[in-house]
């Protein structure tokens, strides 16, 4: 038998807003990181590796564009490119 539970949340405002950015900040790194994947495949050059993806954004954070991304955890930024590692693995997988 398998139990199912069912949680909502009601955040306050300001963890509301936590949220938000949180949110946005791996959209964004997911997105760079895609970019850069598709950029070297559509040049022809060798995958790019996990540490490699993970040196850009700790370099990403550094430019005063990107300076806003060391505001939240680094772990939803580092889970963002994990997601995106699973996502190319499971696509090459099923291929």
């Amino acid at each position: 038998m398998q139990l199912r539970y069912s949680y909502r949340l009601y955040p306050s405002p300001g963890q509301r807003a936590a949220l938000v950015r949180a949110f946005g900040c791996a959209r964004v790194v997911f997105n760079d990181a895609l970019a850069a994947r598709q950029e070297r495949h559509a040049a022809g050059l060798p995958y790019l590796t996990d540490a490699e993806l993970s040196a850009r954004l700790t370099a990403a954070k550094k430019t005063p564009e990107r300076a806003w991304l060391g505001d939240v955890s680094a772990v939803v930024l580092q889970q963002a490119l994990a997601d995106l590692n699973a996502a190319y693995r499971n696509f090459f997988a099923s291929l």
